[in-house]
């Protein structure tokens, strides 16, 4: 299916993917998404050719979650995404590139490997607009020129759309914006992207209300302004939220003398980021109808089976996250020799093994059962025979 396709999907069921950001974290997410797509596999009767673009109509993914949905709606199989992180996670974060930080005061690492990987991966001249792309594909950004969040999407109706205009967002080369999305402050440079006759400065979404960017993908499908207009319902629409792991710092022994402007500088934003992550979460189990996820707070516990302050729930909603705290992994089981500190960073490439292990025991939730109302469309997969 092209994206038109997908945009003038008639009758539903409609399946959305959304995917947090976290660096080198996206092992985790991986693993989740490999068990997902071997269970869609199997329950479709699909041949091994069958990969998540084949059921998703809509994926959206922040920083590294922009890597992967990208590499998703061009097609790839997840064990082709895996082996590009394995391949290329070290290089992207190459210490030969590392600025000088205390000569300069810039960024941890240069975006010359990161640009290259992401060319080759995605090829260098592939627009936004590109019939490669087998979905509709949503990018998390914020434009520090304009000091604003930017979800971008390549809905062909969106109002930024329009090919005619030299200014299109269609227009843009498909690798920068995921660049742009991954430019994480401190780690690696902006981007600068020409659209039209102006520039813009863009780094990465993380910083926005959208590291997790699943109730913002579900106002894209569904908000008259994005002129998807996709009808809601619990039996009609599917969201998948797929995490990195959440990095709560947690510290029993803070004082309040400690809290000085540098404490502040290095954990406020964090803080922030974790908080929009679980608010996007909330609102997810809120108005849709939750079958999986661990307890949002210790008051309104997981969510799932509670009523919502609508008649009815607007969509059926998976969540599949973990804490990366030593509670979070004892709680998954098997992880007792991982080192916390090893995994919680976004630049642990040497312990990609240790967050591939994370992401297969946080695999094990994935269950038939969630996706159980979500098959009956998909009949024009390929299937065995």
């Amino acid at each position: 299916m092209s994206i038109y396709d997908k945009a003038n999907k008639k009758t539903g069921p409609y399946k959305l993917l959304a995917l947090d950001g976290g660096g080198i974290r996206g092992m985790i997410s991986l693993e989740v998404l490999a068990e997902i797509e071997a269970t869609l596999r199997k329950a479709l009767g699909a041949d091994e050719n069958f990969v998540l673009a084949d059921y998703f109509d809509y994926v959206a993914g922040t920083s590294t979650g922009g890597i992967i949905a990208t590499a998703i709606s061009k097609g790839m199989s997840v064990a082709e995404i895996k082996k590009f992180y394995q391949d290329s996670g070290e290089r992207m974060f190459d210490k030969a590139f590392i600025f000088e930080i205390t000569r300069t005061m810039r960024y941890k690492y240069g975006d010359e490997n990161l640009s290259a990987e992401l060319k080759k991966a995605f090829g260098e001249d592939t627009t936004f607009g590109s019939e490669d792309l087998k979905t509709l594909l949503m990018l998390v950004m914020r434009n520090a020129t304009t000091d604003s969040p930017w979800p971008v999407s390549n809905n062909p109706y969106a109002k930024f759309n329009d090919l005619e205009k030299p200014d299109s967002n269609l227009n843009l080369p498909l690798w920068q914006l995921v660049r742009a999305s991954t430019a994480a402050p401190t780690f690696f440079p902006p981007e600068q992207v020409q659209l039209g006759n102006q520039k813009f400065i863009f780094v990465d979404g993380g910083v926005t209300p959208y590291n997790n960017p699943a109730f913002q993908l579900f106002l894209m499908a569904t908000l008259e302004p994005y002129q998807l207009n996709w009808p809601t319902g619990e039996d009609n629409m599917l969201l998948v939220s797929v995490g990195t792991g959440l990095t709560p710092n947690m510290n029993e022994n803070l004082k309040a003398s400690e809290m000085n402007t540098l404490y502040n500088a290095q954990k406020i934003p964090a803080a922030l980021m974790l908080a929009s992550q679980k608010e996007q979460d909330f609102l997810c189990r809120i108005f849709g109808k939750c079958l999986s996820g661990d307890a949002i707070n210790s008051e309104v516990g997981d969510l799932i089976g509670t009523n919502a302050p609508l008649e009815s729930k607007l969509f059926t909603y998976l969540r599949y996250d973990v804490e990366l705290t030593r509670k979070g992994l004892d709680k998954l089981g098997e992880l007792e020799d991982i080192n916390v500190k090893d995994v919680q960073e976004m630049d642990s490439v040497k312990h990609m093994a240790e967050l591939e292990r994370i992401g297969k025991q946080l695999a094990k939730k994935v269950k038939l059962e969630h996706f159980s109302n979500f098959l009956q469309s998909s009949a024009s997969l390929t299937t065995v025979g």
